[in-house]
């Protein structure tokens, strides 16, 4: 039985070329080609010789996921249906210049998502500044950033005109800020009821290799290279990864050391695996944390996230306050506004009360509705509502705009749909099966 370089760490690897008879310095090779120029098959890794690229071959695979298909949304995002060897299929999405979910978080990618003006709400406030100074400094900048184009587009002449392969050249050595969200499991065993990925169960585990895999495949084809591009990495597509703890952790280890996304990058998101809550505070190397909270009380939070009943509200935000954070971190609590069910002022009121004293803040998502969801996405006034009575009692509160919902990528929308969004009249006739597989 074959196993995959994707997956395997530098150890393995050696370890690999040791038993092949090689020199050491064939490790390197074997890392670069597969995590860095993101080779696709073994035969692919021109570094080594013919001969030895014979003999891996009979015994290794790159493991590499396989775009079945991709959707592109008219805001530029992209979702992708990923396939792997066992014919097992995951969604992985690409948004250029992110989601606006990292503002506020204190990260270096939190103040770039408050810079670029994705977001709206207070930013988290420090020793130096408040919300409201944070956000006049933002405006100056991206104010002064404005200026200073106008400045130069007056400048231009018409002889300073560049070629269509130059000025591709030059957009690939620009930096970006796009944000990658993948996959850690088959579906999800979490049984949210406003999640379309909760409708699919969950199939298995993904391996560390296929985690790391969706993220090489999405950046050879987006054409862009970490840390050359600031790319952003969220842990929020199908699956719990805190219910497949040791691979989740193994692929953020690689996706730091070989691919190289810094892990003040990477967000992952849980339901409120309590007992992993604790142990990732532990990590040397891990993301930020982002926790779904989605209620205010445990009556309404049991009957939209059943996992509840296991590990409830006093248990969740225990682990939270105990979390240890590091210099400028903050924990992001994610809150799913269900219109008519849990974001009413007292839901705000109730839930700016759980979370007082804690170092966080809340990303606040409308509800992006699919097919077999009975809930509603609230109005614009009742989410900005909701934000004011957060910030007012001091909670930093962003509302995540949505990315991709008319090709089912947004935030809770991913099932492996094999159409489009279409509009509300049409959709019970219109939206095609899931490809199962």
């Amino acid at each position: 039985m074959t196993s995959s370089l994707l997956g395997m760490d530098r150890e393995e690897v050696a370890a690999l070329i040791r038993e092949a008879g090689e020199p050491a310095y064939r490790t390197k090779q074997v890392m670069d080609a597969v995590y860095r120029q993101r080779v696709e098959s073994v035969s692919e890794i021109s570094t080594l010789p013919f001969e030895l690229r014979e003999r891996l071959e009979k015994s290794v695979t790159v493991g590499a996921a396989r775009i079945e298909n991709k959707f592109v949304s008219s805001d530029g995002t992209v979702r992708y249906l990923m396939g792997f060897e066992d014919g097992q299929s995951v969604e992985t999405v690409w948004m250029p210049e992110g989601d606006g979910g990292e503002a506020g978080d204190g990260s270096e990618a939190g103040e770039e998502a408050e810079l670029a003006g994705s977001t709206s709400g207070a930013k988290a406030p420090s020793k130096e500044q408040d919300p409201i100074a944070a956000l006049k400094r933002c405006t100056t900048q991206m104010l002064s950033g404005e200026n200073e184009v106008n400045q130069n587009s007056a400048t231009q002449t018409s002889d300073t005109q560049t070629s269509d392969t130059q000025t591709r050249a030059t957009q690939r050595r620009s930096p970006r800020r796009s944000t990658i969200c993948i996959s850690s499991q088959v579906g999800c065993a979490v049984d949210c009821q406003f999640c379309l990925t909760a409708l699919l169960g969950v199939k298995r585990n993904l391996t560390a290799g296929e985690i790391v895999a969706q993220v090489c495949a999405v950046l050879k084809d987006q054409e862009v290279s970490p840390p050359e591009d600031r790319i952003n990495l969220v842990f929020m597509g199908m699956g719990e990864p805190f219910l497949n703890y040791e691979n989740f952790m193994k692929a953020a280890q690689l996706l730091v050391e070989c691919v190289g996304i810094a892990e003040r990058r990477m967000t992952v998101s849980t339901a409120g695996i309590v007992p992993r809550i604790r142990e990732f505070g532990g990590e040397k190397i891990r993301p930020k944390l982002a926790i779904s909270l989605n209620a205010s009380n445990d009556d309404l939070r049991t009957r939209l996230m059943p996992l509840n009943k296991k590990w409830n509200l006093e248990m969740l935000l225990a682990a939270a306050r105990d979390f240890p954070l590091r210099a400028r971190e903050w924990i992001t609590f994610e809150y799913v506004l269900l219109g008519g069910v849990n974001d009413r002022p007292e839901n705000a009121r109730e839930a700016a009360e759980l979370l007082r004293g804690l170092k966080c803040k809340v990303n606040l998502i409308a509800l992006n509705p699919g097919p077999g969801i009975e809930f509603n996405t609230p109005g614009e006034a009742r989410v900005e509502e909701f934000q004011n009575i957060l910030r007012g009692a001091g909670i930093p509160a962003f509302v995540r705009r949505p990315r991709g919902r008319d090709i089912y990528a947004a935030c809770g929308q991913l099932k492996r749909t094999v159409a489009v969004a279409t509009p509300p009249a049409a959709r019970r006739q219109e939206i095609s099966p899931t490809a199962e597989g």
